[in-house]
């Protein structure tokens, strides 16, 4: 189980001093939407360079305080690190979802299923599941997150809706053969 405090924690650490303080107040007095729009920013402005692991954790935070698609862009534009990592944010503004899909789990059937995050190790491809609306958008919150053996299934395992955070965690499990 991972202590969200620690998140923000490790987070803030990316920061200059003044701005850490920031995000981590945010968390402490319950302003969690407003700490990860700060702390987006102050990445951007001191042009930090993130790694791919934290990038992708970071959009699952966002995610879990209904931020994702508010800080999206932003978070794409934070300068990389460039060193190996064992998760890619693969959703930009041009993904597209996936297409027949077939072999995933009958439960996401009438879904449309977005690419977000790929462990680079295993392929295995962490995607929201989104319901389309009658006006032709998708839905804002997910009906579920599915881990995939790959882009064209099958699913290895199903979360509810608002469980991100689980859903990640069992991206970067362990595979067993």
């Amino acid at each position: 189980m991972i202590d969200e405090a620690e998140v923000w924690d490790r987070f803030a650490a990316l920061l200059p001093d003044a701005d850490a303080e920031e995000v981590r107040t945010c968390w402490e007095v319950g302003e969690q939407e407003a700490g990860v729009e700060y702390l987006v920013d102050a990445l951007l402005r001191h042009r930090v360079r993130i790694g791919e692991d934290s990038r992708a954790e970071l959009s699952v935070v966002a995610e879990a305080w209904g931020m994702r698609q508010a800080v999206a862009g932003r978070l794409l534009a934070c300068p990389g690190d460039g060193l190996p990592a064992g998760l890619e944010l693969v959703e930009r503004p041009d993904t597209l979802a996936l297409d027949g899909p077939g072999l995933i789990d009958p439960a996401l059937a009438d879904c449309v299923l977005i690419p977000w995050i790929r462990s680079t190790g295993s392929g295995r491809l962490l995607v929201r599941a989104h319901v389309e609306e009658p006006w032709g958008d998708l839905s804002l919150v997910p009906e579920y997150y599915g881990v995939l053996a790959s882009a064209q299934g099958p699913s290895l395992a199903l979360f509810e809706s608002f469980t991100a955070r689980a859903a990640l965690e069992e991206l970067v499990r362990p595979s067993h053969p």
